[in-house]
């Protein structure tokens, strides 16, 4: 697994443990999805290349180093999108598409019904986010419908991953970085990860 990265900083792990917490409510939840995004993120780019600027400070000229390429987030509906303003307040330059997919519940299969992607995506570096990644399904439907339209560059961020949906996206897109917080022992019949989260589209916006 040598495309998968688990987090293990120490505040990342304390905040998966509140987010794992049946107990946490929807307002601290959603806060605390962001705010790992951010973390997740952050830990995603730290091998990306930057080009030098010159920046002009209250005293001077300063070399700096920025991002050599600009960065897109597409967030699965509809648990994605509360990852996605904690990426935005690390990125605030990025911009920001929206891939809605469901999975059957017989299949399990993905089904798509809604996009939105920024048009110059092919130009970007995207970082597809979706809380959990289950079976892979979802996922990796979601990875080959930017690659089709031209994306190249691809990162996928989950809080919590299974070792069937990581093992999917592997064999269906190794050239897709994983970054999670953890990576849990098992599925439900249902495709759900324990013990994982809970239903975090719910937890996040207090729907059941």
């Amino acid at each position: 697994m040598s495309n998968l990265f688990i987090n293990e900083h120490p505040l990342v792990q304390s905040k998966l443990a509140l987010l794992r917490d049946a107990k946490t409510k929807s307002k601290e939840f959603r806060e605390l999805v962001g705010e790992m995004a951010g973390l997740l993120c952050y830990d995603a780019v730290r091998d990306f290349k930057t080009k030098p600027v010159e920046v002009e400070t209250p005293l001077g000229t300063a070399e700096c180093k920025v991002l050599d390429k600009e960065i897109g987030v597409v967030a699965l509906l509809r648990a994605g999108i509360g990852m996605a303003d904690g990426i935005l307040n690390m990125i605030p330059t990025a911009k920001v598409g929206h891939i809605g997919l469901y999975r059957d519940p017989n299949t399990l299969m993905p089904i798509e019904y809604f996009c939105k992607i920024p048009k110059d995506a092919e130009n970007l570096h995207i970082f597809v986010l979706d809380p959990m990644l289950a079976t892979g399904g979802t996922a990796s439907a979601a990875i080959q419908f930017l690659k089709e339209r031209g994306v190249k560059d691809i990162t996928y961020i989950c809080m919590v991953a299974a070792a069937d949906g990581v093992k999917k996206l592997q064999s269906e897109h190794p050239d897709v970085d994983i970054y999670t917080a953890a990576l849990d022992r098992a599925l439900t019949e249902d495709g759900y990860i324990v013990p994982g989260l809970g239903d975090v589209g719910n937890r996040i916006y207090g729907t059941k």
